[in-house]
């Protein structure tokens, strides 16, 4: 097979999924089907197609997700890109492509998001197959996925003719998210695909199409990748630079524009899982329509999809049909599964509310493993950190609180301005206020110990490094 670099596309939010997927841990990252994450399985099936390693594009929170999912997925990349603030697609595209160009101007690049449902493999590579020779002659190559269902939340592809066979065929236009109506005629005309996102092209053909059509957008990415730095493993694009760049598809600012693209269709299984309804659909669903994820029990209930994501937290749905209930362990959604494309509407009406549900977790990841808030009152909070294996905190000092540690697995190095000690299972260490300290994983396996804090003010802000191996400041 050609060598084709992958660029994987990893910074979306997925409110649509909401409450499982929220901006810290949106849906590429969280394990929405079985115990991998859309992003692993993406990463996986790139690694066992035996392309070149992907270029990854993805955001500054996001990067350690990133670094662990990969290895989680036994993967690689080429480069783990990362954007200042988010900007769309085309500029993500386009910084991964200029960077392709650097070691080779015709490098052939597939572009794709990273939160995507394809569970053949070997029928994705082979449609990307079909599409190489169209692609390094000069043409921009999509894939359009085999409608199934008058589906209203994606775009369409309009061929200039029906489909027929595998092989690139010209397309027409691009259609916008139609109602149910338009779609189903679409559908029945036998020349409109829905529009998967992805594309194959050369890495100098797209670099014209930006000279000829967005020159503008051409620069500024440009001078961000330019003036990009290395940061432990990481490429960061400048961020003044990258600030002044448009926020735009790819789709607005070039595929529409250009007369040189074409369809490859793809009929194997595929989901952008954008909301409950397609993952109740991709969850292959019993015979009366329910499906139950985690502690949740169906009685009664018909084409329904009930899902507990805490195992502290059961579900139980008597009666339903056709609602989605998804609890986790800080919120929970009630909605007809007709709403599913309205949820992001809850999202921005909690974010109004300054609620914390709409973009945060109880569990929050860091870059050397998560903790929990089990309880949090005026002047005391509680934690339950989980420490991954040789990973350490930063040193650091606090200026509001004073902290009480009980190791309750494995084994902690703590350091205490200028005392080291080694902390075993049961024991328990008090950090004064203002002592410089810090927390670290000697041993092979994952160490977990208790944080009570204790003081005026309790916010994560209240952190002074003075070293950190993360760069954190």
């Amino acid at each position: 097979m050609d060598n084709i670099t992958p660029i994987l596309l990893s910074g979306g939010a997925g409110t649509r999924l909401w409450p499982v997927s929220r901006r810290v841990l949106p849906k590429q990252f969280a394990k929405l089907i079985g115990d991998e994450s859309l992003f692993s399985k993406a990463a996986r099936r790139l690694a066992e197609l035996n392309w070149e390693a992907p270029i990854i594009v993805t955001g500054d929170g996001y990067r350690f997700l990133v670094r662990d999912q990969l290895a989680e997925a036994k993967a690689e990349a080429r480069c783990i890109l990362i954007e200042p603030e988010g900007r769309n697609t085309a500029p993500a595209i386009l910084a991964a492509a200029l960077i392709a160009q650097e070691t080779d101007p015709k490098s052939l690049l597939l572009a794709a998001p990273s939160d995507h449902l394809i569970m053949d493999t070997n029928a994705f590579g082979d449609a990307v197959q079909c599409g190489v020779e169209t692609a390094l002659g000069g043409a921009i190559v999509t894939f359009g996925i085999t409608p199934t269902r008058p589906e209203t939340g994606y775009g369409y592809l309009e061929l200039a003719e029906a489909v027929g066979g595998s092989s690139a065929l010209p397309l027409k236009r691009f259609v916008e998210k139609p109602d149910v109506q338009t779609a189903a005629a679409m559908i029945a005309n036998g020349s409109h695909l829905w529009n998967a996102g992805i594309f194959l092209f050369r890495a100098d053909v797209l670099v014209k199409a930006f000279a000829t059509h967005q020159p503008d957008i051409l620069e500024t990415v440009r001078n961000a990748v330019q003036g990009r730095t290395k940061d432990l493993g990481f490429e960061r694009l400048d961020a003044d630079a990258w600030g002044q760049v448009e926020s735009i598809s790819i789709d607005y600012a070039i595929m529409e524009k250009i007369d040189h693209i074409k369809v490859v269709p793809y009929s194997g299984d595929w989901s952008d899982l954008g909301n409950w309804e397609a993952l109740w659909r991709e969850s292959e669903p019993d015979e009366h329509g329910v499906v139950t994820v985690g502690d949740a029990t169906a009685l009664d209930c018909s084409s329904s999809y009930l899902r507990s994501d805490d195992d502290r937290l059961a579900v139980v749905g008597m009666g339903l049909e056709n609602v989605m209930v998804v609890a986790t362990q800080d919120a929970v959604l009630v909605a007809d599964k007709s709403n599913a494309q309205q949820v992001k509407q809850a999202v921005d009406v909690l974010s109004k509310k300054g609620s914390k549900q709409a973009d945060s977790f109880p569990r929050d990841h860091r870059p050397w493993g998560y903790y929990d808030v089990l309880a949090l009152s005026d002047r005391f909070q509680v934690k339950r950190l989980v420490v991954n294996p040789g990973a350490a905190l930063s040193l650091q000092s606090h200026v509001h609180r004073a902290e009480h540690w009980v190791v309750v697995s494995g084994t902690a190095r703590v350091t205490i301005d200028s005392a080291v000690s080694l902390v075993s299972e049961n024991e328990l260490v008090y950090v004064p206020l203002g002592a410089k300290h810090r927390l670290e994983n000697p041993g092979k396996v994952p160490m977990e110990l208790i944080e009570v804090q204790s003081g005026s003010y309790l916010g994560e802000d209240d952190i002074v490094r003075y070293d950190d191996p993360y760069g954190r400041r």
